[in-house]
């Protein structure tokens, strides 16, 4: 049987900020340039926190990448055909992951740093965030805000129903780097 060949492309550290949150809720990982874009589009569920319930979108460069439907759009290309680093090249180039398209979560994501691989580390990885993940379904950003409000405020007229729709209680601070990192070291 072949052996399979080490990967020695270059490691891209991406800075990962959910666009209109307010304080900003953002991840910084790193992952191989061989990375399809389809491949990074399960990283970022599993960094983010999304649940991989809704279509989504790259748009690098004015073109868009994604699983392409014919019924949908014509001009999307595959993301399992291009890799991160057929995408981007370095320092502070940037490009958009659209998740959701009825609640538009859009997530900039800026090329912080093109390293050499670590010898015995393993991506990808997430070196650090800040922020819960909003949940599904809420209306974007601006639900995600009215959400936070009622949550807050046991008088808000929704607090004990979107209390209860979220399961209990919600901490907009949490975020667990330990628990990101062994979903990401199960692949």
């Amino acid at each position: 049987m072949p052996q399979k060949k080490p990967d020695n492309s270059p490691v891209f550290q991406l800075k990962v900020t959910l666009k209109g949150s307010k304080p900003p809720i953002w991840r910084r990982i790193q992952v191989r340039g061989s990375s399809t874009l389809g491949h990074l589009h399960d990283i970022l569920q599993v960094v983010m926190g999304w649940t991989d319930s809704h279509m989504h979108q790259f748009i690098v460069h004015n073109q868009y990448y994604g699983a392409p439907d014919p019924e949908w759009d014509e001009d999307m290309k595959s993301e399992e055909r291009v890799t991160v680093g057929q995408l981007v090249s370095e320092a502070k180039d940037r490009f958009i992951y659209e998740y959701d398209f009825g609640d538009d979560w859009l997530h900039d994501i800026v090329v912080e740093k093109v390293l050499e691989p670590e010898p015995g580390i393993s991506y990808p990885r997430c070196l650090t965030g800040k922020r819960a993940c909003p949940p599904e379904d809420i209306g974007g950003i601006w639900g995600y805000d009215e959400f936070l409000e009622a949550i807050r405020d046991a008088s808000h007229p929704e607090h004990e129903t979107l209390t209860e729709w979220i399961g209990g209680e919600f901490d907009p601070e949490e975020f667990n780097l330990t628990e990101v990192n062994e979903q990401l070291g199960r692949w």
